[in-house]
Formats: C-alpha cells, structure tokens, sequence
C-alpha cells in the first residue's frame, strides 16, 4: 500500500488561554492555506481508499478539507492518532493492508516518528513536518517492516500545484 502522512494545518496557537489543547481549531489563515494546498494535494495523489485522522479538532478540520478536495472521501476518526505510539499507528494502518492508498492525519511529533520508523531510523528530528505538509511512503508489507519514501511535499509547493 501507499501511506500519505499529513500534519495538521495551523491551528490556535498552544497555551492559548480558554482553549483547551485538544480543542485548539484551526485559524482562518491555516483553514485557507490549506484548502489551497489539499486542492494540490488532491492533484497529484488519488484519492485515498481509507482517510484516517487523529480526533482532535486541529487534525480532524484538516483531513475535512482535504475529504472535500478529493470528493467522496469518508473520515474515520483513530484515537492512535492523537499521541500514540508507533506500534498502535502502524496497527490502525496495518488493519487497511490490501487498500492502494491510506492517508493519516495527525500531529507532531507522531507524523515524524511515523516517518522515521518507516524510512528505518530514529531521527525523526530530521524529518519535521511542517504544518500542512504531507509525504507519501511505499509500504509494501505491514508498516513496521519499514516503506520507501515517494516524497515530502511542504505546504508552500502542495499550494503551488495547479
């Protein structure tokens, strides 16, 4: 299958007072950047068979946008997503083995470890995502037997894409 990691779009930022951190939404700024950018997301990779995404408002706005970029995409809300660890991300995924393309929405820094694990190091560091990028990774067995990486695709270019 292919795996598309995508971080979520900005959001309020953390420690905003009145928000609680799991309710933090997306600004005005991060919902039209990203649509703008799920617009190319959707250009250059088909739709996803299986759009999963973290429950956290931030995470679950972002994959709705990209959900109408694509058309006909149904969202399933996975807890794993909002801080879980590798082995309960890659078990959420693993269930979809036999799908073409499976997409995840979530946070920092669980989309880099993901990222990292899949590519066969620990350096997740490395490999940030910024908010509203995406990478599409080949994974050809269950995830923690590892992937290839297709590309990552900051924010900036996803918007370019016409």
């Amino acid at each position: 299958m292919r795996l598309l990691i995508v971080r979520h779009a900005i959001a309020v930022p953390h420690g905003t007072p009145e928000i609680p951190e799991d309710e933090r939404p997306l600004t005005p700024r991060g919902t039209r950047r990203f649509r703008e950018a799920a617009r190319g997301l959707a250009r250059i990779c088909g739709r996803p068979d299986v759009l999963l995404t973290s429950p956290l408002v931030r995470a679950r706005q972002t994959a709705d946008l990209a959900a109408a970029a694509w058309g006909k995409v149904k969202v399933t809300e996975e807890p794993a997503l909002a801080g879980g660890s590798f082995e309960k991300i890659a078990g959420a995924v693993d269930a979809h083995q036999g799908k073409k393309l499976v997409a995840l929405f979530g946070h920092e820094p669980d989309v880099s470890i993901v990222l990292a694990r899949l590519l066969g190091t620990t350096a997740s560091e490395r490999l940030t995502f910024k908010k509203g990028a995406a990478a599409l990774v080949d994974v050809p067995g269950h995830m923690a037997q590892g992937g290839a990486l297709i590309w990552y695709l900051p924010p900036r270019v996803l918007r370019s894409v016409k």
